[in-house]
Formats: structure tokens, sequence, C-alpha cells
């Protein structure tokens, strides 16, 4: 089966890093530009060829690369920081909550303890907080956007699906472009966090219904899927899609990626689709 080696890089892929791979393939066609940023090759295989510095190399089937629909994780995926750790700083005790998360993604605690535990520890914030943690905070990563509307753009669904918060998904699916966006929700008493969330908890488990249930719903199956996120708590989501990615992403979650961008802006993933920058929406 014909394969497709995906070079990519933020700063753009050279010429001299293409031929460097090209010269490793197993029976490789002519490269082919999407983009500055990224090129395609037609192989058999990866043979002995390593992603030059600062690139990724990844191997994909040439069979169904587009794909019907978009899954991500939000924090640290379609955004650069965690919002309960940039949250915990009103706070006063970001070292703490950030500890637990980095842990938490690591996948050496239990999701759920250890998301009731760190809102517990933001208990008695006022929602101005919320505000003013968003506004000031909060940011979509390099090529989200563009992603997300050229995923819309040519059809398929979209959604957001976050073991984070609704406050903010609801706000960062906005901002990029997501039709769906699915979350924890914090609850307040007087317009203060009570530092509980409502049940049931959305984590590993619930992203991996959203997949199957969102896939359903739109009449086709995993295998038309593309899911990206960074955790441990992505690994269901990430190993049932067609196409699951790595982004920036914690050991545990890359072992079971089909591809892995550690060089890369989010931009990458339309790439991986072999979708060229021609088609891609932009501002």
């Amino acid at each position: 089966m014909q394969n497709f080696a995906i070079l990519t890089a933020a700063a753009g892929v050279s010429d001299a890093q293409v031929s460097q791979v090209l010269s490793e393939l197993v029976q490789p066609g002519d490269p082919v530009r999407l983009a500055a940023s990224a090129v395609e090759i037609a192989c058999a295989s990866l043979g002995s060829a390593v992603a030059p510095q600062g690139c990724d190399l990844n191997l994909v089937p040439a069979q169904g690369r587009r794909k019907k629909m978009l899954i991500a994780d939000m924090d640290s995926t379609m955004i650069p920081v965690e919002c309960i750790d940039e949250l915990a700083d009103f706070a006063g005790v970001k070292d703490r909550v950030a500890d637990i998360t980095e842990r938490a993604m690591r996948g050496e605690l239990d999701f759920e303890a250890a998301l009731r535990e760190r809102v517990g520890l933001v208990a008695g914030l006022p929602r101005s907080a919320l505000d003013e943690c968003y506004t000031q905070r909060i940011s979509l990563n390099p090529g989200a956007r563009t992603l997300v509307r050229t995923m819309a753009h040519l059809g398929a669904q979209t959604a957001l699906v976050s073991g984070g918060f609704t406050y903010f998904t609801a706000r960062v699916a906005q901002a990029a472009g997501f039709a769906v966006n699915r979350a924890n929700t914090l609850l307040f008493d007087e317009d203060r966090l009570t530092g509980k969330v409502s049940d049931p908890i959305l984590g590993r488990q619930a992203k991996l219904d959203s997949l199957c249930e969102l896939a359903q719903a739109g009449g086709f199956d995993a295998g038309d899927v593309i899911a990206v996120g960074d955790g441990a708590n992505d690994l269901a989501m990430v190993e049932a899609a067609g196409l699951g990615v790595a982004y920036k992403a914690k050991q545990a979650l890359r072992i079971g990626a089909d591809a892995v961008l550690d060089h890369s802006d989010l931009t990458a993933l339309l790439a991986l689709q072999g979708i060229p920058q021609e088609e891609w929406v932009q501002d």
C-alpha cells in the first residue's frame, strides 16, 4: 500500500532537508510542496529516514487521508497553556496546581481525582477572575484557527472536547471556529467558584465516547476522524481515530499516536491529510 512521508516544520522546510529525507526513503516519488512549512513524498516506507533538525517526519497511508471530522483537545493543544493552572495563579496556588496537572497529563494520577483536587484549590475565586484569566492568559496556538476553519470549509465536522471547563471551551471554540465544544462545568455560588464541578466528569472515556457519538451522528466511523491532543487523557481518543496526532505531547500519548508533532504548528494536521496551502482558510 502506498504511503506518504510528510515533512513539516513551523519555521519552514528547506530543499536541503527534503533531499536529506528523500535519499533514505524506500521507493520514493517526487516531492510535492504543500506549503512553505510542509512537503509530502509518496513512498513505500520511511526506511532509514529520520527527521532533520527542527522538523517532524511522519508516515501516513495514502488511502482515506482526508478526514470527515476533526476532534481536538484544548489545553496545551489548541491553546498553549493549561487553563486550570492559569486560573490557579489568580488564587495564589499555581505551583501546587501545575504540579498536579503535569502528573495527571503524564498519566501518573487518576484524572477525575486530580481534577477535583485542583478545582477545590481555586474555591472562592470570583467569576471576574475567570474573565481576567481568559482575556489575559488565553490565546490560540499557531495554526489553530486555520486548521479548524479549513476543515469546516471542506465539509468536515469540528469538535473541541476538553477535560477542562466549558467557560473556556465555549470561548476558544468560538475564536477557532469549532462547531461543537464539550468540557466540564464549574459550579458557582453567588458568582464565586464553589470548588466543585458538575457530574459526570469529562475525562478520557468521555473523550472517546464523544468521538464515537459524533462520528456515528455524522454517518461515518472512527477511521474518518483526525484527533489531536497532548496528554494521557487523550490516549483513547487518539488511538481510536483514523489519524491520531500527538502534539508536543507527553510520552504516554506519543506511544499511541499515528503521527507526532514537536516542531510544527497545527497546520501540519492539514499537511498530514494532503491538503495544500491553496485550500487553507486563512485570515
